[in-house]
């Protein structure tokens, strides 16, 4: 799939400097565009508002690959730049998983697989029942995520109450299992659109704020 836009040279630059998780290389690269356009375009929150109540939330369920993510942190200014030099070292704050206790920005500590959606359906209701309805929720996951049961719970639950979350599939077909209809048929209930993930303008379209659970599926 062609590229339309990419993120400034910059940030991949910046990811290029990430050497210390070889082997999710692939998983971190697939997230680079959908993270860019989050942080650069969608996101109500920066490194001086990363404690404001009324902020947004994104978790990175897709956190067993987080070298984009901190690419894009340290981009923003939520991180020095050069620590991304030293992630997984021994003194460094940017493990394999990201750390919310360590990296400033980040919401939640994630990595296995399929409980990241369920955390932000969590976040999201209770931002409602504080009355926070002008912060809005996102988690990115990985394809393969729905193939983990706890993922329709959180998917059913949120279609019954209308809860204002957006889901971000990441497809690059690495589930196990094909379904007929596509990911979208898996969210029942839920407002859905399939995007080009590389092209920025038809992710932040889509990324626009809506009533109701939303889903992206983001293909690379």
């Amino acid at each position: 799939m062609t590229a339309v836009t990419t993120p400034r040279h910059s940030v991949r630059e910046l990811l290029s400097r990430v050497t210390g998780d070889a082997k999710h290389a692939p998983s971190a690269h697939s997230t680079l565009d959908v993270l860019w356009v989050l942080y650069d375009r969608v996101l109500r929150v920066t490194p001086e508002t990363v404690d404001e109540p009324d902020r947004d939330r994104f978790l990175l369920s897709k956190g067993h690959g987080p070298a984009a993510y901190y690419a894009v942190l340290a981009a923003k200014g939520f991180i020095p730049p050069d620590r991304l030099d030293d992630m997984g070292g021994w003194d460094s704050p940017l493990g394999h998983h990201p750390d919310r206790m360590l990296i400033p920005g980040v919401e939640i500590g994630t990595g296995s697989l399929g409980h990241g959606l369920g955390l932000a359906v969590g976040v999201a209701l209770g931002l409602r029942a504080q009355g926070f309805t002008g912060s809005r929720t996102f988690v990115l996951l990985g394809d393969a995520e729905l193939d983990e049961g706890s993922n329709h719970e959180a998917i059913a639950y949120a279609a019954a109450i209308r809860l204002p979350i957006t889901a971000i599939v990441i497809d690059n077909r690495s589930s196990t299992h094909g379904w007929p209809g596509g990911i979208p048929v898996r969210f029942p209930g839920w407002d859905a659109s399939v995007v080009n993930g590389r092209d920025h303008d038809e992710i932040e379209k889509a990324l626009s704020p809506a009533a109701g659970p939303t889903l992206v599926v983001a293909e690379v």
